[in-house]
């Protein structure tokens, strides 16, 4: 719009009344993401001070802030800190201008008046005279104004009332926290043809909408469910606002570390964080990764009774995330793509999640249901034996229409107070609610299993 180009151009005038602390030098920035939205930015700034009580704007915050998590470092006092949001913009400054003055100019005519009430695209004029101009779409005029309204500012700025020790350039740490920063993982894995190895790739995405850029900026990325006691107002502890230390960079990406109960990921080499950009970063690469595919079947007797009872088996795909087996780095929450080749070409056979699972831990994905097994399952008895107990005799029918072996691991939740009396397949006890059954079904055949389990109530 011809009008807001206007306003631009007024508010860039205005500028140069105003103290723009991006043209201070920024001697560093570090900037930590957690993946629950949120970022946490310190820098080092050089500033022009004076000794003595003295007033200091500094821009290129970040629009999100945190005005209550601000920490400041210097050879001085803080007297009072201020947060100042109210950013100017084309209806901001008109609504400023109510009561007063303005002029809009048009391929045709020129407009003076009062200015009595504006929208985004309709303004009413009342002239000299007392009259009423209604100007239906402002986009047909450039509008003129005299300049920035007070309390209007270009960008969010933080404004200190200082008391320095000395007088010169002086650096300043500044540190606060910032909603709208987050990172998650992405994995890309394909598997081999007889689906025994894969290759891994990991990636990270990390998201900046807090409303402002990090130029050259030691990124650190922290995995972990960090504990903040309010979303809306967060004020962390000292300790979690120096996490950036001095960066290693002799390496290309990601060097992981613990820290407390978390993990951190340095990068090491130094990124730039463009606002409204989402940047995605190798993590790892891991080759010939030994997996097994296996079916799984969940039942559950003790809460379904229904006679023919029909379900799938899901498709696990299972690997330890150990060095022996390329890999042992702690793995972030993320989705897992896995790809596989028909011979052709490489096609998508399924997704999964993985949540923050440590180094030398199994790790399982289902990445889908079986196309070619069939699992009918019911309950083929049940009697009661006294006001507390009965016993229930289960059937699952397994067939295989696949051309190949295979093994379906059962795992049934019985509940609580029960005993198996007798199983025609063999199983193992997980825990004290559940057991597996390993049902070997041939290629093209079917298999029951069947076994009788007592309850006590």
């Amino acid at each position: 719009m011809k009008s807001l180009k206007l306003i631009l151009i007024v508010v860039a005038m205005m500028l140069g009344s105003f103290i723009d602390s991006e043209a201070d030098d920024i001697k560093s920035t570090n900037v930590t993401v957690y993946n629950q939205n949120i970022g946490v930015v310190r820098q080092v700034r050089s500033i022009e001070m004076r000794k003595g009580q003295q007033e200091i704007k500094i821009t290129g915050v970040a629009e999100m802030i945190d005005p209550t998590s601000v920490h400041i470092n210097f050879d001085g006092t803080v007297i009072e800190q201020n947060y100042r949001y109210d950013l100017a913009s084309f209806i901001k400054i008109l609504q400023k201008y109510i009561d007063k003055e303005i002029s809009l100019v048009g391929k045709k005519n020129v407009i003076t008046g009062t200015l009595i009430s504006v929208t985004n695209t309709q303004a009413v004029i009342r002239a000299a005279d007392g009259g009423l101009t209604l100007i239906p779409n402002t986009s047909d005029y450039q509008i003129a104004v005299g300049k920035l309204p007070e309390g209007l500012i270009t960008r969010p700025t933080l404004v200190w009332l200082l008391d320095s020790e000395s007088s010169g350039s002086s650096d300043v740490e500044l540190s606060y926290m910032t909603k709208g920063m987050n990172w998650h993982a992405e994995y890309v894995a394909v598997l081999n043809e007889d689906d025994t190895e894969m290759d891994l790739n990991a990636w990270v995405s990390i998201e900046n909408r807090s409303g402002a850029k990090y130029d050259n900026a030691n990124l650190k990325l922290i995995a972990g469910d960090v504990n903040f006691v309010n979303p809306d107002r967060i004020i962390m502890e000292e300790r979690y606002m120096r996490l950036s230390a001095n960066y290693i960079e002799s390496k290309p990406q990601f060097e992981e570390k613990s820290f407390f109960e978390y993990h951190i990921y340095n990068l090491q080499r130094k990124t730039t964080l463009m606002n409204n950009e989402t940047k995605q970063i190798s993590l790892f690469e891991a080759a010939g990764v030994k997996v097994k595919k296996k079916y799984l079947y969940n039942s559950y007797p003790y809460i379904s009774y229904q006679q023919g009872n029909s379900s799938k088996a899901a498709v696990v795909v299972e690997f330890v995330n150990s060095r022996a087996n390329n890999m042992g780095m702690p793995m972030p929450a993320g989705k897992v793509r896995l790809y596989k080749s028909d011979g052709e070409s490489v096609e998508l056979i399924g997704e999964g999640m993985v949540d923050h699972t440590p180094k030398d831990e199994i790790i399982k994905l289902k990445v889908g249901d079986a196309f070619d097994i069939v699992i009918e399952e019911k309950e083929v008895s049940r009697d009661q034996l006294a006001i507390n107990s009965y016993e229930s005799v289960r059937q699952i029918l397994f067939k295989n229409r696949k051309d190949e072996d295979i093994v379906i691991e059962v795992e049934s939740n019985l509940g609580y107070n029960w005993t198996i009396l007798n199983s025609n397949i063999r199983y193992t006890k997980l825990n004290s609610t559940t057991v597996v059954f390993k049902v070997p079904v041939a290629k093209g055949e079917e298999k029951t299993l069947e076994y009788k389990v007592r309850y006590r109530n």
